[in-house]
């Protein structure tokens, strides 16, 4: 029971991998607080948590629902910046990316992290404690084919926590990226597109050679947001089988 009683928020906590992090979150004692457009009302009533529907590429929705959290458990402790648009993206050449798309994902991938940051921070600054773990990709280091949009917001994101390490590290706020690589998750396996053409060469490329699923990410997820992490920021854990090295 890493983080027994720390609030914790998952954005995208609904469905698909954002569910397992929720799931395990609660399992180790952890009060969630999921924040997704998606329905998550009975998952969070099945955690002991609660549910905001909420858009985070908007900045109003986001601001009232880090309030809502913040007046039903007086602090937070965790935030998981998982929310992002990649399952259902068509691959597409960057010439054929329509600009709307590009803004799409973006505001979704990146602005949305940055707005939850933005409305969480001040919370675990005036505590002088706290945990951001944003979700990245191991795409970012190694790049991908027809997926610009997606890739290039997640390299913003890595520069965006290695910015923040020096900015909150004083009030002892600990930011990190958790980088998966492809993970076999339900919304994946739902888009035949991309495992068709990424997973024979993905595991090509791991020292371990096997797929990765959501389990996988769960000790990675718990270290960065316990006390077992306290002197680490600014850093960057790969979980995909040693495709690349961070």
């Amino acid at each position: 029971m890493r983080i027994r009683d720390k609030v914790c928020i998952v954005t995208g906590g609904a469905v698909g991998i954002g569910r397992i992090y929720a799931s395990a979150l609660a399992a180790e004692g952890g009060r969630v607080a999921i924040l997704d457009i998606a329905d998550g009302e009975g998952l969070a009533a099945e955690l002991g948590g609660i549910y905001l529907k909420t858009d985070v590429s908007d900045a109003e929705q986001v601001q009232d629902a880090v309030a809502a959290v913040k007046a039903r458990f007086r602090r937070i402790d965790v935030l998981v910046n998982n929310a992002a648009l990649f399952s259902a993206l068509p691959l597409a050449r960057y010439d054929q990316i329509a600009p709307d798309l590009w803004d799409r994902v973006m505001a979704v991938n990146l602005r949305g992290a940055f707005l939850m940051i933005r409305a969480v921070g001040p919370v675990m600054e005036a505590q002088q404690s706290g945990r951001i773990i944003n979700i990245t990709s191991g795409t970012t280091y190694k790049g991908m084919p027809q997926m610009l949009h997606y890739v290039s917001s997640k390299g913003g994101l890595v520069a965006m926590t290695r910015c923040l390490s020096r900015e909150l590290g004083a009030s002892n706020v600990c930011i990190n990226n958790l980088s998966p690589g492809l993970i076999l998750s339900d919304s994946i396996k739902a888009n035949a597109e991309h495992v068709d053409m990424a997973s024979d060469r993905v595991i090509a490329s791991r020292a371990l050679k096997r797929h990765g699923y959501p389990e996988d990410l769960i000790g990675a997820l718990l270290f960065l947001a316990s006390d077992d992490s306290a002197f680490v920021t600014g850093q960057t854990i790969a979980v995909d089988g040693g495709s690349v090295n961070t």
